[in-house]
């Protein structure tokens, strides 16, 4: 009976802890969609972001992500870094929101505080509310925004983790 030289695969199964980081982040990030907009979600989902944010940054400077750029050119590059600046506006607008809402919660209990809590002024509530449904308005057209975007779309193929097959 022949005998034949088995072949390992030395190649790790696995992707990289880079990768499997940013894709948890990518999938907590998606996963809080439909969540409520307190602003405990609003201020997990912001750390999500960051934390998205910094996972794309440690993809960006892995070896095996530099190499396809130098060969793809400026294109790929380019696109990363519109959708990283895509997700830095998120941030900023999820921040002004959560200030927003803070600003116009402060100004309603002000207004109870100077009136005793009895009757506070319609014009305050009215304000409040009006602030609220400006807020959850921006929130709706921002989320729309953010789907038909680009964003938070599957990786190009070329940041995907390439397994690599012997001869």
């Amino acid at each position: 009976m022949a005998t034949f030289p088995s072949r390992s695969n030395s190649f790790p199964s696995q992707s990289h802890p880079v990768m499997e980081s940013f894709e948890d982040h990518l999938c907590r990030l998606k996963s809080s969609e439909a969540a409520s907009t307190s602003a405990s979600s609003i201020c997990t989902n912001m750390a999500n972001l960051r934390d998205l944010h910094e996972g794309i940054n440690n993809l960006i400077q892995m070896p095996s992500v530099q190499k396809p750029f130098h060969r793809k050119g400026e294109t790929w590059v380019n696109e990363l870094l519109a959708e990283s600046l895509r997700l830095v506006d998120l941030c900023g607008f999820s921040r002004d929101v959560v200030c927003s809402t803070k600003e116009s919660i402060q100004d309603l209990e002000s207004s109870i505080r100077r009136n005793r809590g009895e009757n506070a002024t319609r014009d305050d509530i009215n304000a409040y509310v009006a602030s609220r449904k400006k807020i959850n308005k921006m929130i709706s057209k921002s989320i729309k925004n953010l789907k038909s975007s680009k964003s938070l779309q599957p990786l190009p193929a070329m940041l995907k983790p390439q397994r690599h097959r012997g001869p």
